[in-house]
């Protein structure tokens, strides 16, 4: 797809994510409004659907819990000062968590 000035937009994506407890908490109570993630699944864009389920290390399986989120804010880690803060292959994504599914 493109827009009216023939800049190319690739439709949203929808990424599947492991998250552990404490932060699965955290975003489903709309207290962490960010995440860092591998960039390893081929980029996040702006209007990218997080879905992260919750996943329990002490017993080695998914809960069952779901949230969903939408990316706001993908942060350039090469227009930063410092760089090197966000390790290369790494994203600082803003998020806004839509829709929580229980178990």
């Amino acid at each position: 797809m493109t827009t009216s000035d023939g800049a190319t937009v690739r439709p949203a994506a929808t990424h599947v994510l492991k998250c552990w407890p404490d932060s699965f908490r955290a975003i489903a109570s709309g207290r962490k409004r960010f995440e860092v993630r591998r960039d390893d699944r081929g980029g996040f864009a702006v209007g990218d659907l997080l879905h992260l389920d919750e996943w329990d290390p002490a017993m080695g399986r998914y809960t069952g819990d779901v949230v969903l989120c939408r990316v706001d804010y993908v942060l350039d880690r090469h227009a930063l000062p410092l760089a090197d803060a966000v390790g290369e292959g790494y994203a600082v994504l803003s998020i806004t968590a839509v829709r929580v599914v229980d178990a």
